[in-house]
């Protein structure tokens, strides 16, 4: 190779999530260059060798429905006939998520595939040895088999690893190319190709059908037609300039799995203490932290399966555990900033809601929109927006540095105080009012509006002293808006505090004071952080706020996060009882319910690590709870 001369590998990456019915499949394609030395001499099947590094392209797609398959040959296997991805997780599958294939050709199950090994094991009793061909070889007892083929049991690791893997993970392989003759597209085009299919004669026999196209659009959305297929997507890429192909790929997917099934019916518990006069107009509220997609990661949740963390997946969901439950007023955490754009604000409005938004302060985690936020929405039958603020933490230390400390933010002091409370969190405050006025019946006097506060707090646990000076200022902030607007403007806080009920957090929510003696504000700051809180006398607030939960069911449930790292409160509806009065909430599943499908949360089931509170709510006149 001449040294002057520069040679370049061209890739094409291309992935596909696991396949779902409703859920909406989005190809990740990527073509890039690679510069090559003189060691370079091999590259991969779907790289290609060229002078210069890739022009501006796009990408056209094509996809294509498999032949049914049989996805497990032992007959006791449930996956014969579902395809619930309650069924198909790694949970259900003994952890593996890895199928198997019999390549004994002296085994009545050769050629056989299981969706696991216990499927595998449990067939392999009832197999038998088949006969093989006479041996030329004769010995004075007539013919003999050699002894070293006696019979083996031996695997393959995947089900589909002696011909599916080629075509997965290569452009133009043996596999697809040898078999696009009948097609008009570039070499490697899955169309016309003969494939075989999973079912059929288990000792060798291969039943044949063809793939057909089915879209040419870049996202699919699988339909029953595909439930039990595999399905193929190839992505071509042209030059922008010269509309000349320059690569293409294609790969298969796993088996399109069904719609999950409807979600669990969560019973609201009637509180029975809610008796009493002076009621006024009634709402639902839920407040979930939904699992952004920037956080839902292999490495933080091993136990789900990848295409469970998938946001198409989760999203639809959480939209449906939503949607059942019929909420008036919906507060949701950890909203991606770009699914606010393209998914959660459009089916809520679909479904009859209006809403807000507020992502963090900080900047997004690579490409724009990753990054999560608070949404917040309510109905619009039920509710219409008088006023929408929302407050920005960051802003808040940056105020509380400079004016009331009186500290310059480029000294020393200054700068470590904003470097330990700007923690890019933020909070929504709307005030809504009814579509339809409501009436006391005691006076007559209107009580028509409502103030809503969303709120996510930070999450570090090493951190009380921060999360605590949030609810502070949170508290403060609301105290002066509520006041300016009449002392009387029903208040509720939702929203995941990070914050367990045995912190200062609580203790300031709930009793309106921190004890001297909390652990939380006297922390051993050994690093030399400064001590961001002032005195605990000063830390209160003129709210009488109640814990819906703790006020319906006698106390706070046992967790509203669960994962297998941590389980424990950490959200809660907050209300002012002088006002407001919850008449239920909804019970937290209990572990046998919520590990059913999973390890702890998410999973199959549940969309989020967290679980979503629900409470009926009451305005009230003057002092009645």
């Amino acid at each position: 190779m001449n040294s002057k001369e520069s040679v370049y590998a061209w890739h094409l990456s291309l992935r596909v999530d696991r396949p779902v019915e409703g859920c909406t499949m989005r190809p990740h394609a990527y073509m890039y260059g690679k510069k090559l030395d003189e060691r370079e001499a091999n590259l991969p099947s779907h790289s290609k060798r060229f002078p210069n590094p890739p022009p501006l392209h796009e990408f056209s797609y094509r996809w294509y429905r498999g032949p049914k398959v049989e996805p497990c040959a032992f007959e006791g296997c449930p996956r014969r006939t579902s395809f619930s991805p309650h069924d198909w997780s790694q949970f259900a599958l003994g952890g593996t998520g890895c199928g198997l294939q019999c390549v004994s050709n002296r085994s009545s199950l050769y050629k056989a595939t299981f969706c696991n090994s216990n499927c595998f094991v449990q067939a392999w009793k009832t197999q038998f040895t088949v006969p093989q061909p006479q041996s030329k070889w004769e010995g004075p007892g007539g013919a003999f088999t050699p002894h070293k083929r006696t019979l083996s049991s031996t695997m393959s690791s995947d089900v589909g690893s002696n011909d599916d893997e080629t075509d997965l993970r290569s452009v133009g392989s043996a596999v697809s190319g040898a078999s696009s003759s009948g097609g008009n597209g570039p070499p490697g085009t899955p169309r016309g190709i003969i494939v075989r299919a999973g079912g059929g004669d288990y000792n060798g026999g291969i039943e044949e059908e063809e793939w057909t196209e089915i879209s040419n659009d870049q996202i699919f959305i699988p339909g029953p037609a595909d439930i039990g297929r595999k399905l193929k997507v190839e992505a071509v890429a042209y030059s922008q300039d010269t509309g000349e192909m320059l690569m293409h790929r294609v790969v298969k997917t796993d088996l399109v799995l069904s719609r999950p099934p409807d979600p669990i019916k969560r019973n609201l518990v009637t509180n029975k203490a809610a008796g009493g006069g002076g009621g006024g107009a009634r709402f639902r509220a839920v407040t979930y932290n939904c699992l952004a997609e920037i956080y839902a990661t292999k490495q933080q949740y091993p136990y789900c399966d990848l295409w469970a963390l998938s946001w198409d997946f989760r999203f639809q969901n959480l939209l449906r555990e939503i949607m059942d439950v019929g909420p008036d007023v919906v507060c949701l955490q950890e909203v991606q900033a770009d699914h606010y754009e393209t998914h959660v604000y459009s089916a809520m409005s679909e479904a009859g809601y209006e809403g807000v938004y507020k992502q963090k302060t900080r900047a997004s985690m690579g490409l724009a929109g990753k990054v999560d936020g608070c949404a917040l929405f309510w109905r619009r039958a039920k509710f219409h927006l008088v006023e929408s603020y929302s407050i920005e933490f960051n802003e808040l230390a940056q105020r509380q540095v400079t004016q009331v400390m009186g500290l310059n933010v480029r000294s020393e002091e200054g700068a470590a105080m904003l470097n330990r409370l700007s923690r890019d969190n933020v909070a929504q405050l709307v005030v809504l009012e009814l579509a339809q006025p409501s009436l006391s019946r005691s006076n007559r006097d209107q009580m028509n509006q409502v103030c809503i506060a969303n709120t996510h707090l930070y999450s570090n646990k090493d951190f009380p002293d921060v999360k605590l000076w949030q609810s502070w200022q949170l508290l403060q902030e609301l105290e002066t808006f509520v006041m300016s607007r009449g002392s009387n403007l029903p208040l509720m806080i939702c929203g995941d505090f990070n914050s367990t009920p045995d912190t200062a957090v609580y203790d300031l929510m709930s009793r309106q004071a921190v004890h001297p003696g909390h652990p939380d504000v006297n922390m051993n700051l050994d690093d030399g952080s400064p001590n961001v809180l002032p005195d605990t006398m000063s830390l209160t607030h003129s709210f009488q706020l109640g814990s819906v939960y703790s006020t319906v069911l006698g106390e706070e449930p046992n967790f509203t996060n669960f994962t297998a790292q941590f389980k424990g409160v950490l959200d809660y509806m907050w209300y002012t009882a002088s006002n407001l009065r919850p008449l239920s909430a909804a019970p937290i599943p209990d572990n046998t319910v919520l590990t059913k499908y999973g390890e702890a949360l998410p999973s199959t089931q549940f969309p989020s690590d967290h679980v979503m509170l629900i409470s009926d709510m009451q305005i009230i006149s003057g002092g009645s709870r």
